[in-house]
């Protein structure tokens, strides 16, 4: 069974069937296309790039300067204060979050009992950051 046109006349003559042939060139041309241009555009220079930790900025709190002169005087920021208010107010600064930093300053002929009450107080009020503070170029 051959397909052939309606009439036998020439072969010039219209034929109803559709060619396929140009559209399978086509279709294939666009697939060349795709498959070469698809791992042009997926590709990409792999850089190490660095990593960033976001965190919320804290703030400092006032450090608290505690000075002692040769006498035996406690200063709490330049107020002078006794022992009872002395722990009251490290108990009071140990609540803070976070805690602040005391700086103990003492005078070079003060007594070491008197410097070591200072830093039982701290500790058992809670503070637990103390730093001394000296001066290096004092002779």
């Amino acid at each position: 069974m051959s397909m052939g046109s309606f009439s036998d006349s020439n072969d010039d003559d219209f034929n109803p069937e559709i060619n396929t042939t140009p559209l399978v060139d086509v279709m294939l041309v666009l697939l060349i296309i795709f498959i070469i241009t698809i791992p042009v555009i997926n590709h990409t220079v792999k850089v190490d790039l660095p990593q960033a930790v976001n965190q919320p900025n804290e703030t400092k709190p006032d450090n608290i300067n505690l000075a002692i002169d040769a006498q035996g005087k406690v200063f709490w920021n330049a107020d002078q204060i006794d022992m009872e208010q002395l722990k009251l107010r490290i108990a009071e600064a140990a609540k803070h979050a976070p805690q602040p930093e005391l700086h103990l300053r003492a005078e070079r002929t003060t007594q070491y009992e008197t410097v070591a009450q200072v830093m039982a107080a701290a500790q058992s009020g809670g503070l637990t950051k103390i730093g001394f503070i000296t001066d290096p170029n004092a002779k």
